[in-house]
């Protein structure tokens, strides 16, 4: 079959006044409620982004965001139908567009401390970090979104091969609260081909200081992968004063390492599971690490001594 006539540019819009387009978005407008009892509109209202009404416009990204928008183009969802009933203050994508183009690297940061503070608030109005003052996890890792066009700022290949932009993130959670998702303790835009520990340090920093704000006052533990098996991972974990639970890299310094551990200087890890093998009818721990030299001696320790992987700052 032949069209009669040539293609013209569609444009499809939800305009029936009486009913939202996304499902689910009216409870969304609770939430907005819920953030601003914890004064999100008065923390926004403190940037010093040269534009005026910045604090709705914000709003106004974080609502298209949440109502599925990937794009500047998508933030018109907030515009159909009887979106206007339910949140107000809407702007046009083009208006929203312009305003973040204004942001410099302060602003962004000034973004990074409305974000933390909204998040100490929120954790004081409802249960999202349920038994942090006993144990907490922060896990560091980062990851790569793809991304589209020549032209796009920053946008490179990074370790998938993928070419788009690398997204450093710090999330806190704790063991009782595992039926609800982390929270975004820290996140930072980086260009593509950037290394996976750039810049991680000073974040981990940002990320420990807010977990204890956020109410993480027991102990706090650091969990990431071999990307971010190095020195000053660690030392920022310290200063935190938080363990960590590092993956070391398969280096051969290592494997002869390991491979050179006495059988006898495994020890049995702290807690319930620090049992012998009585079924076997041995004496052999039923699992453990083994015990690290000391830094000053070449002796190691003594066997029956437990050593953690990672302990606090003394």
């Amino acid at each position: 079959m032949q069209l009669s006539h040539g293609p013209r540019r569609i444009s499809v819009r939800f305009d029936d006044p009486n009913l939202v387009s996304c499902t689910g978005l009216v409870a969304v407008s609770a939430v907005s409620a819920l953030a601003e009892r914890a004064g999100l509109p008065a923390l926004l209202s403190r940037l010093t982004v040269p534009t005026a009404h910045a604090a709705n416009k914000l709003l106004a990204i974080v609502l298209g965001m949440v109502a599925g928008a990937d794009s500047i183009t998508d933030l018109d969802v907030l515009r159909h139908g009887g979106m206007r009933r339910v949140f107000t203050e809407v702007r046009a994508p083009s208006t929203l567009g312009t305003f973040l183009r204004s942001f410099t690297f302060g602003h962004v940061r000034q973004l990074d401390a409305v974000a933390a503070r909204l998040l100490v608030a929120l954790t004081r109005r409802a249960p999202l970090l349920t038994d942090a003052q006993r144990l907490a996890y922060l896990d560091l890792d980062d990851t790569l979104r793809q991304t589209h066009g020549y032209a796009k700022q920053g946008a490179g290949r990074g370790y998938t091969g993928v070419s788009g932009l690398n997204v450093l993130l710090a999330t806190i959670s704790t063991p009782t609260s595992a039926a609800s998702a982390p929270l975004i303790a820290a996140a930072r835009l980086r260009r593509g081909p950037a290394n996976s520990i750039r810049g991680a340090a000073r974040l981990l920093g940002d990320a420990l200081a807010l977990a204890r704000r956020a109410g993480a006052r027991g102990m706090l533990v650091v969990r990431a992968d071999s990307a971010f098996y190095a020195e000053q991972i660690v030392s920022a974990a310290r200063r935190g004063g938080a363990r960590f639970s590092l993956t070391a890299r398969q280096t051969p310094a290592i494997s002869r390492a390991i491979a050179g551990i006495d059988p006898a200087a495994w020890t049995p890890p702290p807690g319930p599971r620090s049992t012998t093998a009585r079924r076997s009818g041995t004496s052999r721990p039923a699992g453990g690490c083994p015990t690290p030299r000391s830094p000053r001696s070449s002796t190691p320790r003594s066997p029956d001594t437990t050593a953690p992987s990672a302990s606090p700052p003394g």
